[in-house]
């Protein structure tokens, strides 16, 4: 199952040059038969992407000068009793601040306070540091469309089945079935008994994979109970955390709607590394995928209340920060066991860390291609612990936003693609030869009108944005796109190059152009539908996996301590050497893949052998 996206092509079809018509273009003595319909501009504003990277706008400020900050305070022996509290709380208010949270054991506070408050609030002796309440963003890569290709992955078995290429790579199956059945062993670990809170984006708690694992959940965004993934009117964001908690617990057997164009899917979705764990969530970052520190701090504390054994954090920034490293320190002390992501600026030196994943309490976690060399995204270090799967990884996503291709004709279901930037809409109609769709004359017969009618055009000499607006221009309400390269039949991933008023637009492979081009004249139904899952790629995605294996290997053995898991997950990774592109990878531990792939099956084994 290859998979690749041809993003960045501005519509382009990958034919080698762009023949214009003659005369420059289009004619423009050619009036649209349809003027209603033209697309005129590319200003409607784009869906919500699949991932979210780190190079997502900040935070926007306030509308006052007030600027948020932490506020750490000197520890002194007698200051924590609720007299002193409330007198270090009237001290903020008083310096004008408006107080968000208070954490004593952490003598630290986080607020709101204009540079003027600040300066005076930094006289007062107790007062040891004021620091900004620093962005933190979800480390998954940047995509500008649910695509079902971002890299190559390895073929799947003969019989669709929900375990992914990256939970086989991990081994997770191999340990709760270890025949390959596509059922639990019996007693075999399989994360049960261990508890993981996902701090991050939010999720679908209704996702079919997701909601019997789904214990609780707390939003530090909307400040309520539900830690969905969605703004306030109600739109869903970028998926980014669904596609988290998914790899680490998706269920066996619990499917939702799944691409019809990829014979190698199970009809039930996907498993996660470890299926029998409960989940914890903390939404701390917007749809947009940027959060706070204070916020990340304050769901770091509700984890530890709800009884977390494992924290697993898709996110980060290039700064470290004291009082979120004390918190980590907390947990640590408190038995729970942190991972991060390294994060995705790439390259193992020079030395670019990203925290939380650099904290010595924290396991960092790089990212590895389906081939096992290292993905060039994935930063690295002398910090980093382990690496696993970040690429092309199939995970759950908010029910319905997924959108792949659907195409039907003479009673048939046709492989087809989805271009990116078009909406989830169907349309039937019968079905017109367009040509090229060079021109808004292009459209041949009787069937030709306003009213609608689903447009064949071939692929070749004009860009694909400007075919559809031809063909849009005269009365088409969907689009198909007969591809002409072979090489490309086995991803067709095209793009109509930005955001507009689009219809649905697909395209299909050369071997599928005969058979399609013989339902001129007949009804057909095209359109783009939601599915549950998608792919993506990042740090963010490799995090899980190790979370999810480390939530086995306490499963297997209820007496460890955090510590131990730590220990046997590095001593059981698989070492790796990348034979190019990373000079810094060596025998052993290295900046490059840390102490190598996370193992679930050695790890597992190493838990029974320390069994009392």
């Amino acid at each position: 199952m290859r998979r690749l996206v041809l993003l960045g092509l501005l519509g382009l079809g990958v034919n080698g040059c762009v023949v214009d018509p003659p005369g420059g273009g289009t004619d423009q003595l050619e009036k649209p038969l349809c003027p209603d319909l033209v697309i005129s501009d590319l200003s409607r504003s784009p869906s919500q992407s699949l991932s979210v990277g780190t190079a997502s706008s900040a935070l926007s400020s306030s509308s006052t000068t007030a600027q948020p900050v932490l506020v750490r305070f000197r520890s002194q022996a007698g200051m924590r009793s609720a007299a002193a509290l409330r007198q270090r709380e009237d001290t903020l208010q008083k310096a004008g601040g408006r107080l968000k949270y208070h954490w004593p054991s952490l003598d630290a506070a986080a607020l709101s306070l204009t540079p003027e408050a600040q300066a005076r609030l930094a006289q007062d002796p107790d007062v040891l540091s004021i620091t900004p309440d620093r962005t933190v963003h979800a480390l998954g890569l940047p995509s500008r469309v649910p695509v079902s290709a971002l890299a190559s992955v390895p073929e799947t078995p003969a019989v669709p089945s929900e375990y992914t290429w990256s939970v086989r790579m991990t081994q997770a199956n191999a340990v709760w079935d270890s025949n390959d059945d596509g059922a639990f062993d019996p007693d075999a670990p399989n994360g049960s008994g261990i508890t993981v809170c996902v701090v991050d984006s939010g999720i679908d708690r209704d996702h079919p994979e997701l909601k019997a694992a789904y214990v609780k959940g707390k939003d530090y965004i909307d400040d309520d109970e539900d830690p969905e993934d969605k703004d306030a009117s109600g739109v869903w964001g970028g998926g980014h955390g669904t596609h988290v908690a998914g790899t680490i617990l998706a269920q066996l057997g619990s499917g939702g709607q799944v691409d019809l164009n990829d014979s190698n899917l199970s009809p039930n979705g996907m498993v996660g590394v470890a299926p029998g764990a409960r989940l914890l969530v903390a939404r701390v970052l917007d749809e947009r995928g940027d959060g706070r520190t204070s916020d990340v701090i304050e769901a770091l504390k509700w984890c530890r209340e709800q009884s977390a054994n494992i924290v697993s954090l898709s996110l980060g920034s290039s700064t470290p920060d004291p009082v979120e490293e004390q918190t980590f320190q907390e947990l640590w002390d408190a038995g729970i066991l942190s991972v991060a992501a390294s994060g995705n600026s790439g390259d193992a030196t020079p030395y670019r860390p990203m925290y939380p994943a650099a904290y010595s309490t924290v396991i960092a976690v790089g990212a590895v291609k389906p081939d096992m060399t290292h993905a060039s995204y994935s930063q690295g270090g002398e910090h980093l612990s382990l690496v696993a799967p970040g690429t092309g990884v199939y995970s759950t996503y908010p029910r319905g936003n997924s959108p792949f291709a659907s195409l039907e004709a003479g009673g048939a279901f046709y492989r087809s693609s989805s271009f990116d930037y078009v909406p989830f809409e169907e349309y039937e109609g019968t079905l017109v030869d367009c040509g090229l769709g060079a021109s808004m004359r292009s459209c041949l017969g009787a069937s030709v009108t306003c009213d609608g009618f689903v447009a064949y055009v071939d692929r070749g000499d004009i860009r694909f944005n400007e075919k559809v607006k031809n063909v849009r221009s005269q009365g088409a309400r969907a689009v198909i796109i007969g591809n002409n390269d072979p090489s490309d039949d086995e991803t067709l991933g095209f793009t109509l190059g930005g955001p507009a008023e689009w219809p649905p637009v697909t395209a299909i492979p050369t071997t599928s152009v005969p058979a399609i081009r013989a339902q001129i004249g007949k009804t057909v139904r095209v359109g783009i539908r939601g599915g549950d899952y998608a792919y993506s790629s990042g740090t963010s995605m490799a995090t899980p996996h190790v979370a999810g294996v480390a939530a086995l290997v306490w499963s297997a053995n209820r007496g460890l301590s955090n510590a131990s898991v730590r220990r046997i997950l590095e001593s059981t990774a698989k070492d790796l050497v990348d034979p190019v592109g990373s000079p810094d990878s060596t025998v052993g531990k290295d900046p490059v893949f840390g102490h190598g792939l996370v193992q679930a099956k050695a790890a597992v084994e190493q838990a029974y052998r320390e069994l009392p």
